[in-house]
């Protein structure tokens, strides 16, 4: 074990224990945690309901094991799990009158168990645990992120570059008008042309980019994002790696890219990569720099 495993291992062992995980019965409400987490998860989700499938990958459960723990629920008269109106083919889950009732128990257990634990430490020690425990939440959680190749055309990936060019209309002076960016995206980076990746947290987009080909042995990066909440944590500089691994597997030996001057984390993160400043390549109207790096073996 490295002293880093260590540290991580004795921390599991100590919190599962004292939250009750442990526990047949999770916080006396007469099933374990994972039945537990899944009448939470599913009380907590706006809108009809989560499906199946959402809960699958949200809480990164194997489908056997999670059509057991709903059949359990539904069998106590807690949760519904009904054809979705709008899609047939997908479940939907929701909890009964009863599994409401259930749910604010567990609200209100679980909240009386988090008071409970640091009622005894001082206010300075409590801002250290929250602290700790925040970034130890965003480093675990980055470091279990999933990146699949998607089409551009993909719920993940449109909710994905919907929220980037939300961001651009933000940040830039004139705003941003994306134009028929959906257009241009699935014939530059679908199947067989180039690659769109998005990264995925919970079964939530939280990254995105692709590679589109636009020379001899020349790729180029686009729709590069990190949601906000995930920046700092590394998540941006592995999609990076991830997107020259790709252009490199597409047999690109250069690989260029172009952004605006107000994303200055952007380009220092780019900086950090070894992106060397070029001359404009391209006819971007928001773009104010432009970058290239030549890939290994090139």
């Amino acid at each position: 074990m490295t002293s880093h495993t260590a540290i991580l291992r004795r921390f599991n062992r100590t919190y599962t224990q004292r939250i009750g995980a442990l526990e047949e019965s999770f916080l006396g409400l007469g099933w374990p945690l994972g039945a537990s987490r899944l009448v939470f998860e599913i009380g907590s989700s706006t809108g009809g309901g989560p499906t199946v499938r959402d809960l699958r990958e949200r809480l990164g459960l194997d489908s056997g094991y999670l059509s057991r723990l709903l059949r359990r629920l539904e069998d106590a008269g807690v949760v519904k799990v009904l054809p979705d109106p709008g899609d047939r083919r997908r479940r939907v889950a929701t909890l009964t009158a009863r599994g409401r009732r259930v749910w604010q128990k567990l609200e209100e257990r679980s909240e009386s168990l988090a008071q409970g634990l640091i009622a005894p430490l001082t206010g300075r020690q409590r801002e250290r645990l929250a602290e700790a425990l925040a970034t130890a939440d965003l480093l675990v959680r980055a470091a279990t992120v999933h990146l699949r190749e998607v089409g551009p055309g993909d719920p993940l990936a449109i909710e994905a570059v919907g929220r980037y060019f939300a961001e651009l209309n933000a940040r830039f002076p004139g705003g941003f008008d994306p134009g028929d960016a959906a257009t241009t995206d699935a014939a530059s980076m679908g199947a067989g042309a180039g690659v769109f990746v998005v990264a995925t947290s919970d079964g939530q987009p939280v990254a995105c980019g692709g590679v589109q080909q636009i020379g001899d042995g020349i790729g180029e990066i686009k729709r590069m994002w990190v949601h906000p909440e995930w920046r700092g944590a590394g998540l941006g500089s592995r999609m990076l790696r991830h997107l020259e691994d790709e252009a490199a597997r597409l047999g690109h030996t250069r690989i260029c890219l172009d952004t605006h001057d107000t994303l200055t984390e952007a380009i220092a993160m780019y900086e950090r990569a070894g992106y060397l400043p070029v001359e404009r390549y391209n006819d971007n109207p928001y773009a104010r720099r432009w970058f290239a790096k030549d890939l290994p073996g090139a």
